[in-house]
């Protein structure tokens, strides 16, 4: 099983970024968290690498949801995005699936809610 959703396009990086912020926008998600991993590995160790940003996205009824049925899912949570630009030109975005990590828990409930994100979360990949 793989643990993500991806799909790789031909545009500008930071265009990508945007159009995923807007995509997960319109499927319920804010972004909570924004790690751009190029400025962090500059600044703490001094390396480059091309441009790689983790999105922490969180879709705010179904976290409240999985933490009515496994009040320690948070620290699975949330739901990372990561948008990178690939040496070929092409940009691309993967997200988590959340029923990959979410079948560690045995709850079949929790995993049930994990589904529904995870089709939400594979519609916001495809649309990029």
């Amino acid at each position: 099983m793989s643990y993500y959703f991806s799909r790789k396009v031909d545009g500008d990086f930071t265009a990508t970024v945007d159009r995923t912020i807007a995509e997960l926008k319109e499927n319920g998600f804010g972004i909570i968290t924004r790690i751009d991993m190029k400025d962090t590995f500059q600044q703490k160790i001094g390396k480059e690498i091309r441009p790689y940003l983790i999105l922490g996205a969180c879709n705010p009824n179904y976290a409240y949801e999985a933490l009515q049925k496994e009040n320690k899912v948070g620290t699975m949570l949330p739901c990372n995005v990561i948008v990178q630009q690939l040496e070929n030109g092409q940009v691309e975005v993967a997200a988590i699936d959340p029923v990959a990590s979410m079948s560690a828990i045995d709850n079949p409930e929790l995993l049930a809610l994990a589904g529904q994100v995870a089709a939400l979360l594979k519609g916001v990949v495809a649309s990029i």
